[in-house]
């Protein structure tokens, strides 16, 4: 299956941000990643729809949203008004099983695709309840709140576990790593299964964005 390279806008300069995400566009990535932060959930805090609404025509990308916030449901149609079509909420934001399955069924009722991450520490087995609900699994291999961390190997082993119970279940969602994804660890995460790898720091510190995207394809 071909390989995707979602272009993390966190590490981008935000001053010329549309010619950035041109850049990006040029250079082969398929997806735009936008990590969004509270200040509560993670210990950081990013950008809101605003930006995502002043930026959704600049490419013809697909505008993968992550929300790193501590309650997704309160703006998950902003964001999608704004451009998103891929909303992905984490595990760990959520109180109950309930909960979960209720943001699932919302965020496709407003028509929308339905990702769901883990943090490093949570085990890829508590994803089993919604894995034949969503269309995204997202694999943080670094914990969610910074840019430029170093690769957690412990996402190997839950790519693979991911990977093969997709396969004996003939599930539709895609696997996305995030975090510490360069010409190294690229290798690794395809070898495991991945779809979709997330690359901030490594794509836009570049000065040849498009090598450095075709180095994380093994091109």
């Amino acid at each position: 299956m071909k390989k995707i390279i979602a272009a993390s806008i966190l590490n981008s300069d935000f001053s010329k941000l549309g010619e950035e995400i041109k850049r990006s566009e040029e250079a082969g990535c398929e997806w735009l990643h936008f990590d969004v932060m509270d200040g509560h959930f993670v210990p950081n805090i990013s950008f809101g729809y605003h930006v995502l609404n002043c930026i959704k025509n600049v490419s013809s990308q697909v505008k993968d949203v992550h929300l790193m916030i501590s309650d997704p449901k309160k703006y998950c149609k902003n964001f999608i008004d704004s451009g998103a079509e891929i909303i992905t909420f984490h595990l760990e934001a959520l109180k109950s099983m309930d909960e979960v399955f209720d943001l699932i069924e919302y965020i496709h009722s407003l028509k929308c695709k339905v990702g769901i991450s883990i943090k490093p520490n949570t085990p890829w087995n508590a994803l089993f309840p919604f894995l034949k609900m969503v269309e995204l699994v997202l694999v943080m291999s670094v914990e969610p709140g910074f840019g430029g961390q170093v690769f957690n190997e412990k996402a190997l082993e839950k790519i693979e576990g991911l990977n093969n119970y997709r396969n004996e279940n003939k599930c539709r969602y895609l696997i996305e790593v995030d975090g510490g994804i360069n010409f190294l660890t690229a290798p690794l995460v395809i070898e495991k299964g991945v779809d979709v790898m997330v690359a901030g720091s490594y794509l836009f510190n570049s000065d040849d964005m498009k090598a450095s995207v075709k180095s994380l394809l093994g091109e």
